[in-house]
């Protein structure tokens, strides 16, 4: 099933786990279902950026493919690939947050990044505004997983760190929470696939 860029009123606990998906693989996918069971949440997005601010544009798949990627290790109902950023005009988080909010407002959205995004948190655009406001699942990455919990972000969002199971309890918070989930490592890497395809 498509998503409606225009947005609808359904109460949805939906998780949006942003990336190049360049391509698509394995461990999206298992990012995906362990989020999603770990938060209880209805739904997983996964959205293809149009382009990451922070990544090169050069070796970058064209949006379709990249989409077509991510269609092919989603569901279509539990785990959905989007490419609503293009859509909606948007390539900043905070941007697309602030968009969907507006267009599904009885949404409870969650914030789903690996342990090497929580380390890059301050380089993002409104990267305050958006841990304030959002709650965060942060999920281990091969090699991140210490350092991003060490990391200027993690030890400034201390206060607001819950267990996961608490991540979207309550409401009415100052500040929004955010968690670590402590889910298997999956070794899939969009690098090393790229590397496979060319060296083939």
């Amino acid at each position: 099933m498509t998503l409606n860029a225009r947005g609808d009123r359904r109460r949805r606990r939906i998780g949006l786990l942003g990336g190049s998906f360049n391509p698509a693989h394995a461990g999206h996918r298992h990012v995906a279902e362990q989020v999603r069971r770990a938060l209880r949440l209805d739904e997983v997005w996964l959205m293809v950026s149009p382009g990451n601010p922070l990544k090169p544009r050069r070796g970058m798949a064209p949006l379709p493919a990249r989409l077509a990627s991510a269609r092919a290790i989603a569901d279509g109902r539990r785990v959905r690939a989007t490419g609503i950023e293009a859509a909606l005009g948007t390539r900043y988080t905070a941007d697309t947050l602030a968009a969907l909010r507006q267009r599904f407002p009885r949404a409870r959205f969650v914030l789903v990044i690996g342990a090497d995004n929580l380390w890059q948190l301050p380089r993002w655009k409104s990267w305050a505004a958006i841990a304030a406001t959002t709650p965060i699942a942060v999920l281990p990455r091969p090699g991140w997983t210490r350092r991003a919990l060490a990391s200027q972000a993690a030890h400034r969002l201390a206060r607001h760190r819950r267990r996961p199971a608490a991540l979207l309890c309550g409401g009415g918070l100052a500040h929004a929470p955010w968690c670590f989930v402590p889910a298997a490592e999956h070794a899939a890497s969009a690098t090393a696939i790229r590397a496979a395809m060319q060296a083939a």
